[in-house]
Order: structure tokens, then C-alpha cells, then sequence
């Protein structure tokens, strides 16, 4: 039996199905938050609505939050802050090239574009922080936690005073021995 042209097999067709959902890794979710970011960023400073920015970068973080893969969620809760802060450096870097002189321009761009969108940002983290905990965010905390656990960085050393007073010379003839610049 032929196959006709265009048809598609079952393992191609469940793979492009609809029903599937979209999993971004973290560094996907994190170029979601940036690209909104940005997008919104431009399209507030071309149409005068200062209001695009801020929640634009809140929609981002949400796709991103739903849309990333369960293992990447601690990735993803960690990064709005570092996000926000490019993608608006990119849009006053793209809106001020040109205009007289650049360093001055973004100093104040990006200085008052945050002061005036810092609200969003704390929504948008906030938002992105609610949505990985309901999705299982304390699953990867745990992992982390015992993989960190099996380093040793949280276990008590054996060695933590390296001084010992008990090795110190007990009688009066042996501290005279010992000269201000012996070690023991």
C-alpha cells in the first residue's frame, strides 16, 4: 500500500496536534519576559502610553511562567528583575541613539523609565512567582536543597576553629622556650 503526498504519520501528527502544550525551557521563558519586554517598551514610547511597557512585561511573565517546563521554574522565578532591567536598557538604548549624547540620554532614560515602571516590575514578579508555585516551584527547591546537602555546604565542619587552647604550653618554663615567632 502507498502512502499519498501530504499525509502525515500518526508519530508526526500527535507531535503537531494542537492539544500539545508549549514547553519552554527557562532560557526560552526568559527571552519571553524580555522579548514583551521590549516590544511593549517601543510600542509605549511611539504611541505615548506609558502603560504598555510596564504591563506588556507583566503579560510576558505570565506566558513565560505557564508556557516553561516544570524542571525550569527556579530559573525562571530568578530572573524578572535582571530582565526588566535589559529590556529596558535595550528600549531607552533604541529610542536614544541619535539624540545628542547617548551615555547622558540612557543614564536618565534608564533611570526614569524604572522609577516610573518599578510597580510592574513587582507585579510582574509577583505574578511569575504565583503561577511556578502553583505549577510545583517547591519541587525544585527540594531537589535543589538535596543535591546541595549532598556538597556538604550546610554540614557542620570538624575543623571549624582551627585555634586550640588546649595545646598550649601549661608551665611557665615551656612558654619561655617558645619565641614570639615559633609556631607550634
Amino acid at each position: 500500500m502507498r502512502r499519498q503526498r501530504g499525509a502525515s504519520s500518526p508519530r508526526s501528527h500527535s507531535a503537531a496536534s494542537p492539544a500539545s502544550p508549549i514547553t519552554l525551557t527557562g532560557r526560552g521563558g526568559i527571552v519571553v519576559m524580555f522579548g514583551a519586554g521590549v516590544i511593549c517598551g517601543l510600542l509605549s514610547r511611539w504611541l505615548g502610553v506609558p502603560l504598555f511597557a510596564g504591563a506588556g512585561f507583566a503579560v510576558g511573565c505570565a506566558l513565560a511562567a505557564f508556557a516553561t517546563r516544570p524542571a525550569d521554574l527556579l530559573t525562571l522565578v530568578v530572573s524578572p528583575p535582571l530582565v526588566f532591567l535589559a529590556a529596558t536598557f535595550a528600549v531607552e538604548f533604541a529610542t536614544t541613539l541619535g539624540n545628542g549624547s547617548l551615555v547622558r540620554g540612557l543614564t536618565v532614560g534608564v533611570l526614569t523609565a524604572l522609577a516610573s515602571t518599578a510597580p510592574w516590575l513587582f507585579f510582574g514578579t509577583l505574578l511569575v512567582v504565583a503561577i511556578c508555585l502553583a505549577r510545583g516551584l517547591m519541587t525544585n527547591v527540594r531537589e535543589l536543597r538535596d543535591k546541595l546537602v549532598g556538597v556538604r555546604l550546610f554540614e557542620k565542619e570538624e575543623n571549624e576553629n582551627p585555634v586550640r587552647w588546649d595545646e598550649s604550653p601549661t608551665t611557665t618554663a615551656e612558654r619561655r622556650r617558645l619565641h614570639h615567632g615559633d609556631v607550634d
